[in-house]
């Protein structure tokens, strides 16, 4: 069940472009090889699923941004319902794709 779903923006702060790039795809990178069920935007990345397994995930998102560049700012938004599902990103976006 999907009853979580987060939106983060990592961003190493002082970094030059290239940098920034780096550390953004590597946290895509990590995020990819915990779950499938995630999709990345131009500003941010959002990821879906169970609480629970989620929260690690962001967590270590952090860490791992922050092995390349020692200052990270991140940006989270998160839907959370302890008794039910939330939107996905499918119910979210489909009808606005093109």
């Amino acid at each position: 069940m999907v009853n979580c779903s987060i939106a983060l923006q990592i961003l190493p702060l002082g970094a030059t472009q290239e940098a920034t790039l780096e550390v953004v795809d590597s946290v895509i990178a990590f995020i990819a090889s915990k779950t499938d069920n995630y999709e990345v935007a131009a500003f941010e990345t959002t990821i879906q699923g169970d609480y629970d397994t989620l929260m690690p995930i962001l967590k270590e998102a952090i860490e791992i941004a922050s092995q390349t560049h020692h200052k990270i700012f991140t940006n989270v938004k998160i839907s959370y319902d302890a008794k039910g599902s939330v939107l996905t990103i499918e119910d979210k976006t489909t009808k606005h794709r093109h």
